[in-house]
């Protein structure tokens, strides 16, 4: 029998070593690659033919989408067919995945059959032909704070590449586990983001003030609004480094304790 090669594409290390290994007790399957984000895929895929991958959408460094434009410029043989499996449900998120390539659109958490289902449709073989060996259960994951984060960036049209973009993941974080920081942001929460990345707190500054700015020349402040299920943003009132970083803690906080 000709197995269906399959890579996982997921940051999260557990996830995709968790479904790896259900994958490869499938009899007509096996995995020949993993990736924690987009450019590790590609490296995979200069060496492994792939019939199918399986991608999240929100992965640092690249992500999801930008996998999907990259592989549409490579002449791959054969091209994987993509299922996106990832915790964005949203319309917007599904219908871009879908005009980039994306087959099948999965959302976490999943029932396992369901999606070795997907896989055999996707490559001709009759589901009820294969015993489905691992075991039915919905592969449930509460995400991290650094994925809302991820999702929340991405919602608002902020690039997981730019320096801004890790800058400000770690400041919301650091804001959430000591909210006296927000007041003492150029003594405190500067210089300790700064230490963390071995740059300068100026230059943390900088690259937050350019990530918010790039989400606003975008013009994504109604999504932001969307977000937040409330208007705490226009076009013209763009937010300072601190009451942005404030606001998203702030909204993080009171999803964590509700």
């Amino acid at each position: 029998m000709n197995k269906t090669r399959i890579m996982v594409v997921d940051d999260n290390p557990q996830m995709r070593h968790t479904l790896a290994e259900c994958l490869n007790k499938q009899e007509d399957m096996t995995v020949v690659g993993e990736a924690g984000n987009g450019i590790e895929a590609l490296a995979i895929l200069g060496k492994e033919a792939v019939d199918v991958m399986l991608m999240d959408i929100i992965m640092p460094q690249m992500d999801g989408y930008a996998l999907l434009d990259a592989m549409n410029k490579l002449p791959l043989t054969p091209a994987p067919q993509v299922i996106a499996v990832t915790a964005l449900g949203r319309d917007d998120f599904i219908m871009r995945a879908i005009e980039k390539g994306v087959k099948y659109y999965v959302v976490k958490p999943f029932e396992l059959a369901a999606l070795l289902t997907r896989i055999r449709e996707l490559v001709g073989t009759a589901p009820q032909g294969v015993a489905i060996s691992a075991q039915q259960r919905p592969m449930e994951r509460v995400q991290s704070v650094d994925e809302k984060l991820s999702s929340l960036f991405l919602t608002i049209g902020i690039p997981a590449h730019i320096k801004g973009y890790q800058f400000l993941r770690e400041a919301v974080k650091l804001v959430m586990n000591h909210p006296e920081m927000i007041n003492r942001i150029t003594k405190e929460l500067y210089p300790g983001i700064a230490r963390h990345f071995n740059t300068s707190a100026s230059k943390v500054e900088r690259a937050i003030r350019h990530a918010i700015e790039v989400a606003w020349n975008r013009g994504r402040i109604d999504t932001l609004n969307r977000a937040f299920g409330c208007k705490v943003a226009t076009k013209e009132d763009k937010p300072t480094n601190g009451e942005f970083i404030a606001m998203i803690a702030d909204k993080l906080s009171l999803e964590k304790t509700a």
